[in-house]
């Protein structure tokens, strides 16, 4: 149970950052170019 109650702070939060950085105008295609990005150089 505590995973499930961890997963939603975790989801609420991506959702949070999600809708902020669109309120700053930034596409979902930015932010999806953004995260394979960091996820690209996290493996290197």
């Amino acid at each position: 149970m505590q995973g499930t109650v961890k997963r939603a702070a975790l989801d609420c939060e991506w959702v949070n950052l999600i809708k902020s950085a669109k309120n700053l105008g930034i596409t979902m295609e930015e932010i999806r170019e953004f995260l394979k990005e960091a996820e690209k150089a996290g493996h290197e």
